[in-house]
C-alpha cells in the first residue's frame, strides 16, 4: 500500500467511527505508532482536524473543524447519499427541502460519469405514488443530536410533550432512530421509568447531551424498527374487517396486497377477505379502491365509514351535475 492510499485509508476509517485507538488503526493499517502518528500529522496539514488523546494506548478523534474537509466515499456511498438527497428533499423534516436540493447539485456535479449514469437511470425509473397527507416536520437539528447520542451511547435529557400536551423533563439513553411513513421515533431507555420507550420526535424538545454513557442494556425486540412497531400496535387497538369479495382469492390477494393468510377461497370468483387494520377508515379507503364487488360482513362500524363514504361522494357527484345544468 503506498502512502497515499495509506492516507486515504486512515481517512475512511476517521470517517467511520468517533474514536480509534492507535492500536486499532495500527493493526487496521498493518504500521507502526510511528507511521500512524505521520500520517495524522499530514490529515492535519490538509484540514482535517483530528484530535489526538493522552494515553498508554492513545487514541484518535475526527472532530469538526471551522470548515468541512473534502469527504471521502466509495461508489456505493457516493450513490446512496444522492439518492437520500433526492429523497430528503419532498421529506418530514423541516426546512431541509432546500437544503438537499443545493447538496444534491454540488454532488452530482463532482460525481465521475458512471456513477451519474447509475443515479440518473434509477431517478428517470423510478415514480413516487402520492404518501399519506403529511405528518408534523422535525427539526433537522434535533435530529443530528439525537443521532450524535444514539451512535455515541450517550445520555440525553430533553423535554417531552405528551398526547394530552402536558410537558415532561426526561432522562433517557437513546438507542434509534426509527422513520416510519412521515414521522421519527427515538427508541430509548427513560430512566425515570425505568422502562423502555418510544418517543415521538416531534414531540421532543431541547435534547442535551449529558455526557455520561449509556451502560449496555439489552432491548426487548430484534432491532428499534421491531420495537416502534410492537408499541405502535399496542398503543392503537386493530380491527379485523370481515368481507365477501366476488373474485378468485389469486385476484384479490395482488390487488389488495394480502397475505394468504388472509384470504380464504369460496369458489373460483368469489373469497372471504379477513383483514386486520388499526384504523377501519384507512381499510374502507383501500376497499373502495378495489373496483370489485363485495358485501361487509364485519364490523357495523365498517358498513357506517362505507355508508358515509358513499354519501359524500354522492353529494359531490350531484353537485357536479347540478352546476353543469
Amino acid at each position: 500500500m503506498s502512502s497515499s492510499e495509506r492516507l486515504l485509508r486512515l481517512l475512511s476509517l476517521l470517517q467511520t467511527r468517533r474514536a480509534w485507538t492507535g492500536p486499532e488503526l495500527c493493526e487496521r493499517l498493518g504500521v507502526s505508532g510511528r507511521t500512524v502518528r505521520r500520517d495524522v500529522e499530514r490529515l492535519r496539514g490538509l484540514g482535517y482536524p483530528v484530535h489526538a488523546t493522552l494515553g498508554a494506548a492513545g487514541g484518535y478523534v475526527l472532530e469538526a473543524g471551522t470548515a468541512m474537509p473534502p469527504l471521502l466515499l466509495d461508489d456505493e456511498e457516493a450513490v446512496a447519499i444522492a439518492v437520500g438527497l433526492r429523497a430528503a428533499a419532498g421529506g418530514a423534516v423541516e426546512g431541509i427541502g432546500e437544503a438537499s436540493v443545493r447538496a444534491l447539485a454540488k454532488l452530482e456535479q463532482v460525481l465521475p460519469a458512471r456513477l451519474r449514469r447509475r443515479v440518473t437511470a434509477l431517478h428517470t425509473a423510478t415514480t413516487p405514488l402520492p404518501g399519506p397527507p403529511a405528518g408534523p416536520a422535525v427539526d433537522p437539528e434535533t435530529l443530528t443530536v439525537l443521532a450524535a447520542a444514539c451512535r455515541d451511547r450517550e445520555r440525553l435529557r430533553f423535554t417531552y410533550r405528551g398526547a394530552g400536551g402536558g410537558e415532561t423533563r426526561r432522562v433517557a439513553e437513546p438507542r434509534g432512530l426509527v422513520s416510519a411513513g412521515r414521522r421519527w421515533y427515538l427508541v430509548a431507555f427513560d430512566t425515570g421509568r425505568d422502562a423502555w420507550r418510544t418517543f415521538r420526535v416531534d414531540r421532543l424538545a431541547s435534547p442535551q447531551p449529558t455526557g455520561v454513557r449509556c451502560p449496555p442494556r439489552e432491548l426487548p425486540a430484534a432491532d428499534a424498527a421491531a420495537f416502534v412497531t410492537a408499541s405502535r400496535a399496542r398503543s392503537r387497538p386493530l380491527r379485523q374487517a370481515v368481507l365477501t369479495v366476488h373474485a378468485s382469492a389469486e385476484e384479490l390477494a395482488d390487488r389488495f396486497r394480502v397475505t394468504g393468510a388472509e384470504v380464504e377461497p369460496v369458489d373460483d370468483r368469489t373469497c372471504v377477505l379477513r383483514t386486520t387494520a388499526d384504523s377501519l377508515e384507512w381499510t374502507a379507503l383501500r376497499i373502495a379502491y378495489l373496483d370489485l364487488d363485495f358485501e361487509v360482513d364485519g364490523p357495523p362500524e365498517l358498513t357506517e365509514r362505507l355508508t358515509a363514504m358513499a354519501a359524500r361522494l354522492a353529494r359531490a357527484t350531484a353537485a357536479r351535475g347540478s352546476r353543469r345544468n
